[in-house]
């Protein structure tokens, strides 16, 4: 469940491990959940930390950041093009058509998740946004956007090009407005909706009342 620090609303954002899937298939499907969130769908990725993950998966640990990178600019020729063509050292087609294509006629919107310099040197580079999980707090937040703000001007960047999503470990209400402040859009609340199914709509109505 994601609460907007600004005016604007996203869906709520995760993270996937990018190099442990097929970046083809994983452009259909994010192309197709795009549609069907009327186009407000935002693309999370992260490099992975466990080798013994990438092990049982047969996919090399080594280079995995070069890889994520790889996919990302194969998935954005896919979302781009009708007929779409790529050659690279970890993904190569010829003139294949993917559909649906995403509603957000510039593609949809990468955001690099994960907290370490490398993370945010991998968003100001390349990346779309950055997504910045389990942080203990706004000046933590601060901390780590100062950090960005280096980075993009090392890369040439406009860091106000780049949306920002945090989760905070303890978030409260009132800290909507210093994250809006901080030039964040969307604070995501980590929460587990309730196991009877039938008690979700006034869970998530209960949500929305303490963060409206």
């Amino acid at each position: 469940f994601a609460a907007a620090a600004t005016s604007t609303i996203g869906i709520a954002t995760g993270v996937l491990l990018l190099p442990e899937h097929n970046p083809v298939i994983v452009a259909k499907q994010a192309a197709s959940l795009d549609k069907l969130s009327g186009g407000r769908f935002s693309l999370g990725v992260g490099i992975g930390w466990s080798r013994e993950e990438f092990d049982a998966l047969g996919v090399p640990f080594a280079r995995r950041g070069a890889r994520t990178a790889e996919y990302v600019a194969a998935m954005r020729t896919l979302w781009r093009d009708d007929l779409a063509s790529y050659s690279g050292e970890f993904v190569s087609f010829t003139d294949i058509r993917v559909n649906p294509k995403p509603l957000q006629r510039h593609g949809i919107p990468v955001l690099l998740g994960g907290n370490s310099d490398a993370a945010l040197r991998r968003a100001a580079a390349w990346g779309d946004g950055w997504y910045g999980f389990n942080l203990i707090d706004c000046d933590d937040v601060a901390a780590k956007l100062d950090t960005l703000q280096r980075l993009c001007d090392e890369a040439g960047r406009d860091r106000d090009e780049l949306r920002l999503a945090v989760a905070l470990r303890d978030p409260q209400p009132a800290d909507a407005t210093r994250l809006a402040e901080l030039g964040v859009d969307e604070l995501v609340l980590v929460a587990s909706p309730p196991d009877d199914a039938a008690q979700a709509g006034d869970w998530v109505s209960g949500l929305a009342a303490e963060w409206q």
